[in-house]
């Protein structure tokens, strides 16, 4: 007898909600946003990972025909102000702390002015150095790249993905390159390994990875300059969030800023404030509507892509293959502001299997890089690669069946 599938939603073909407008071009995108008397904005991006800015001499690009405005740190209301975040950030002020980072934005009557604007401007650097790897940035004689402490990063995202484990603090809480050292442990991992019948030890390291989403960044901010309101049209995973942050950094009410949410062309945890901050504070000094898109190169460089991390595990197993103890370090290379996914990554590691012996040592370093971010799942395939591919190793090394050995230690619920 055949069963009726009572279910709504599972087992049935669903038609997408908004199939219909993206398959006909009819889907809004934050770039397609064209309003009145709308200017075009072009970022002028460091080449160096750090650098004094010495001079930026505006005069040739100000020249071109259809450029309204060059702006630098120093023209928005967000000047002075010490950024704590790739979300906080405008315009890098005095000092340019990674390749990418935005020095001066071209508001132009159109794209191709706004282009030949940047191509015209002057900046001269004094090179610094920095370390731009986590083994530069640990080693004892490297540059500190915060000197008077450490910004905060990004609050919510960081609790949001640090809320599902508490780990022990080791950080020592000076001046340094390393804004976060916790371990996470049970049982007694370190003597569990010492007596295991069978260890197996590897080294893994994932690089930084771009989100790849098709529609780049993109935002239209809107001024109303006498009620001193503001409206952004913009590709994001967060709108509330974006309203909140940009209020904040610009000594609005968030009553004052309302965010449009378009139709986002992928963001897989990337869209979120990159670019919202910088559009707003523009209208605010010109008291007109700015557009900016990143092209693709752009979008490498000054956004938000997944940490690099290099995962050292041991896992230690009697000789029928049950999982005795794990051992493992942590080092996320996190970019040139803090962000935190130790937490998560550990929950993942210690998680996956069934063994009742876990310590694991998370060091959060800063680079002279583009801030990490999340990315679909934040810290698994990091963390995936790493077990998985021990777990590989540790079979080999029993001649066991390595379907067997995930069998016989996979997790259960309870």
């Amino acid at each position: 007898m055949t069963q009726v599938n009572q279910h709504r939603y599972l087992g049935k073909a669903r038609k997408s909600v908004d199939g219909i407008e993206k398959i006909t071009g009819c889907a809004r995108y934050a770039g397609d946003v064209n309003l009145p008397g709308m200017l075009h904005g072009k970022l002028a991006l460091s080449p160096y990972a750090h650098a004094r800015i010495t001079q930026i001499d505006t005069a040739a690009a100000r020249a071109i025909p259809g450029v309204v405005a060059v702006l630098t740190a120093a023209d928005l209301p967000t000047r002075g102000r010490q950024p704590s975040s790739r979300q906080t950030t405008t315009l890098a002020d005095g000092v340019v702390r990674y390749r990418g980072e935005p020095v001066a934005l071209v508001l132009a009557t159109s794209l191709a002015a706004a282009e030949d604007g940047v191509a015209a401007l002057q900046i001269d650097y004094e090179p610094l150095p920095g370390p731009v790897t986590p083994e530069e940035a640990l080693a004892p004689d490297a540059p500190v790249i915060w000197p008077q402490g450490a910004p905060k990063g990004d609050t919510d995202l960081t609790a949001a993905h640090a809320a599902v484990s508490r780990g022990d603090d080791h950080a020592d809480h000076k001046a340094s390159n390393v804004h976060e050292r916790k371990q996470f442990s049970r049982g007694d991992a370190l003597h569990a390994l010492a007596v295991a019948e069978v260890v197996v030890t590897g080294t893994y390291r994932t690089s930084i990875v771009h989100q790849g989403y098709l529609e780049p960044h993109a935002v239209v901010a809107d001024v109303d300059p006498v009620r001193k309101h503001l409206t952004i049209y913009t590709s994001t995973q967060g709108q509330f969030g974006v309203r909140d942050e940009v209020a904040r950094l610009l000594d609005l009410r968030p009553a004052q800023v309302t965010v449009v949410p378009m139709t986002v062309g992928g963001g897989f945890g990337a869209k979120y404030g990159i670019l919202d901050p910088l559009a707003a504070a523009a209208a605010l000094a010109v008291g007109r509507p700015v557009r900016i898109v990143l092209d693709r190169s752009e979008d490498f460089l000054t956004t938000t892509p997944s940490p690099a991390s290099t995962i050292t595990l041991q896992l230690g197993a009697t000789r029928d293959g049950t999982l005795t103890a794990l051992v493992a370090e942590i080092v996320n290379d996190n970019g040139v502001y803090p962000f935190t996914l130790g937490g998560i990554m550990s929950t993942l590691l210690g998680g996956y299997y069934r063994c009742p012996n876990v310590q694991i040592d998370v060091i959060e370093v800063l680079t002279h890089k583009p801030q990490a971010g999340a990315y679909r799942a934040p810290g698994a395939p990091q963390i995936t690669f790493a077990i998985e591919s021990a777990m590989d190793e540790l079979a080999r090394k029993l001649d066991l069946d390595p379907l067997e050995l995930r069998m016989r230690n996979a997790a259960t619920t309870g």
